[in-house]
């Protein structure tokens, strides 16, 4: 007896990609490096603050591992930067002549504007040259930028400290104006992590901008009056108004002023114009907001291609 074999099962029509989207939902499940909404986003990094400031700390004590001095550079760089910017501006260049205390208001210039350009620097590369890291884990993109920032922050609150004790060897009085640097280090920070931000989401997709940091950084810092009085220039010279009004606005600007308002005794004997808290208030929000947003949008894309 021949037996008979069991007719073949029709073939089943595949699941198009809604019905496999509802079985996804169903179970909880996303796909791989989606963009969470704003609010859990936030959450997220909030969770990971812990990795974001031990990453920021062990590249902190890295950055300098192989060199004899070790963390000394972190004070010895922007040192050596301020005794080059007083001999070729100061001494040569007559910078100096009608601004007070010239050595405690370059010496302040350049340790808040090596902050703020340092980030900016920093935030460029900051995805981008963790590509592997990247595309190994999952985790909130935003914690790479933000990381650098922590990192050079920390390294500003050293620096802060031998900045205070160089005040005090050139004369300068502590005086309850000094605790006005406090929300002064607040908000720059907070504008220096926006930009981050902001230059993370270009450097990923364009790592060409970051040879031209340099140059953007270079300029930025020469109209930031960090070697020069801006409040001089714009008294003395017939500039155009869109030049004064630049200088007036330039974020940078506005944060080494208000801590040389708030360190030095020559600043604090003139009365700080209304409008200069009003806009390093707005310069942070604005880059803080706005830059943590802009690089949430593209949260999806980082570590492709």
């Amino acid at each position: 007896m021949t037996p008979t074999t069991a007719p073949p099962r029709p073939a089943r029509a595949p699941a198009t990609s809604a019905q496999r989207a509802a079985l996804a939902a169903a179970h909880g499940l996303t796909p791989s490096g989606a963009r969470p909404p704003l609010h859990r986003y936030a959450a997220q990094l909030w969770d990971r603050r812990h990795f974001v400031t031990a990453y920021a700390t062990a590249r902190m004590q890295a950055q300098y591992s192989t060199a004899k001095l070790g963390q000394v550079w972190h004070l010895a760089t922007p040192l050596l930067n301020a005794a080059v910017y007083y001999f070729v501006f100061g001494v040569v260049m007559r910078a100096s002549h009608g601004v007070s205390d010239y050595v405690p208001f370059l010496i302040t210039g350049v340790f808040v504007w090596d902050f703020i350009g340092s980030s900016v620097n920093a935030g460029t590369r900051s995805v981008h040259g963790n590509l592997g890291l990247v595309r190994a884990l999952h985790f909130p993109r935003a914690s790479l930028p933000l990381s650098t920032v922590v990192q050079l922050f920390q390294q500003l609150l050293v620096t802060i400290g031998a900045l205070i004790i160089l005040l005090l060897a050139f004369g300068q009085t502590p005086n309850p104006a000094w605790l006005l640097a406090a929300p002064t280090l607040l908000l720059m920070a907070v504008f220096a992590a926006g930009c981050a931000l902001v230059m993370a989401r270009i450097g990923s997709k364009n790592p060409d901008v970051s040879q031209l940091m340099p140059f953007v950084l270079r300029t930025w810092m020469y109209s930031s009056g960090v070697m020069w009085s801006i409040d001089q220039i714009l008294r003395t010279d017939q500039l155009p108004h869109w030049v004064s009004t630049a200088l007036k606005l330039n974020p940078a600007a506005v944060y080494i002023d208000l801590m040389r308002f708030a360190l030095i005794d020559s600043f604090q004997a003139h009365s700080l114009p209304r409008h200069v808290w009003p806009i390093a208030v707005g310069w942070a929000l604005l880059a803080g907001a706005g830059g943590f947003v802009y690089f949430w949008k593209a949260e999806e894309e980082y570590g492709r291609g």
